[in-house]
């Protein structure tokens, strides 16, 4: 199944440039780990506080997407340093691993603020949470760390960056009634795609490791 994924060896091209001027001037892998994960944790942060009696900020949701997309460039960017600099590291593999299980958790959970019960969107983020587990799983049995659909990091990116263009809007316009019935599907879609990029990353794992053997 497609994924937003095949995008990035384009992308990595893209940032090669900046890549090898980071790598001079003593940036390291993990640096650009850390950021991308700090970073991550205050715009939760931002997401979640809200006006005083005016219902929620509208402006972290509208510029959500375009934080989710320099997130990935600094994901992309660790990865080079660290492959193509002579960077890579036992501390860096945990850090990456868990640094975007955290980044998402800190960036998706402050939509609960908008939903009542909020529980399917903890399932949700769980579910996301373990769709990354799984992936690195795929080593562990003899095969690849498993990046497919559809819904892995790039696909949520893009997820979440369109669901927080729509939660602006809504806030802007007031139209909360219609919002939450936008949020429901969302919810049932990310749920979705979670389970479809579990199963997938599980079946084609062990395919692989089998092969590997």
């Amino acid at each position: 199944m497609p994924s937003a994924y095949d995008l990035k060896p384009k992308f990595q091209n893209l940032l090669r440039p900046l890549v090898g001027l980071l790598a001079r001037i003593g940036v390291t892998a993990n640096m650009v780990t850390c950021t991308a994960m700090l970073g991550s944790i205050a715009y939760g942060v931002w997401i979640y506080q809200p006006f005083a009696d005016h219902g929620p900020n509208p402006y972290p949701y509208l510029l959500l997407g375009l934080f989710l997309f320099i997130r990935m460039a600094l994901n992309a960017i660790d990865g080079m340093l660290a492959r193509e600099h002579g960077q890579q590291s036992l501390l860096g593999a945990y850090l990456n691993e868990v640094g975007d299980v955290v980044s998402d958790a800190a960036l998706y959970l402050p939509f609960l603020d908008l939903l009542e019960p909020g529980l399917g969107w903890v399932i949700m983020t769980g579910l996301c949470g373990l769709t990354e587990f799984v992936g690195v799983m795929g080593k562990s049995i003899g095969g690849s760390r498993r990046y497919d659909g559809p819904f892995g990091k790039s696909d949520r990116a893009v997820f979440f960056g369109i669901l927080g263009l729509l939660t602006a809007w809504a806030v802007f316009t007031n139209q909360q009634h219609l919002h939450g019935i936008v949020m429901n599907w969302a919810l049932l879609i990310a749920l979705l795609l979670a389970l479809v990029t579990l199963f997938n990353r599980v079946r084609n794992g062990i395919q692989e490791a089998r092969h590997a053997v």
